[in-house]
């Protein structure tokens, strides 16, 4: 993998944005959903690719693990989320396959893969398979709302192509001569 030091600087200030907006979570059952985590891993599948959206993910939850602000859950909710929604934008270049990612990979994978993360390291002896399915969901479907609705504002107005070409993922935008 070549570096991209914008890339790598996009992911740095979304690991910023994600950390300190971590104060915003919302408690549902045995989980606290973070919407704005799920839509920063749209954000970082859109326009960084599966390796940063996954590091991104993975340094979000590290330190708001070692500030207190998150639990050892968002490691495998966040970073199944953004790796899969990365994944398949790579391939397929279509942004409702984004979401799709986000919601299967952080809903459903990553609730499933936090079962044996509360059973064995934080010894929840009442978790079951799908306990944090859910919960997971919940918060990410509301994360992929506000995804749509900042994406869909980005793609109206030109910035997204314009973004996508300033990382480098898509051909410089032509200026049009003037007469």
């Amino acid at each position: 993998m070549k570096l991209n030091i914008k890339k790598l600087a996009l992911a740095g200030m979304q690991t910023a944005l994600g950390v300190c907006l971590s104060a915003f979570s919302i408690p549902v059952g045995a989980s606290k959903c973070f919407p704005i985590q799920h839509l920063l891993n749209v954000l970082a599948g859109v326009f960084l690719g599966p390796s940063y959206a996954l590091g991104f993910a993975f340094s979000t939850a590290l330190i708001r693990n070692l500030l207190g602000t998150g639990s050892l859950l968002a490691f495998p909710g966040s970073m199944a989320g953004a790796f899969l929604g990365a994944v398949l934008y790579r391939y397929t270049r279509k942004i409702w396959t984004a979401f799709a990612g986000e919601i299967v990979g952080t809903g459903i994978l990553g609730g499933m893969m936090c079962y044996p993360m509360a059973l064995l390291l934080m010894g929840n002896q009442e978790a079951a398979l799908f306990t944090y399915v859910v919960p997971f969901l919940i918060s990410t479907i509301g994360g992929c709302i506000l995804a749509a609705m900042l994406l869909g504002a980005l793609y109206k107005s030109g910035a997204f192509h314009y973004l996508k070409s300033m990382i480098g993922d898509e051909p410089a935008i032509r200026k049009e001569r003037q007469p």
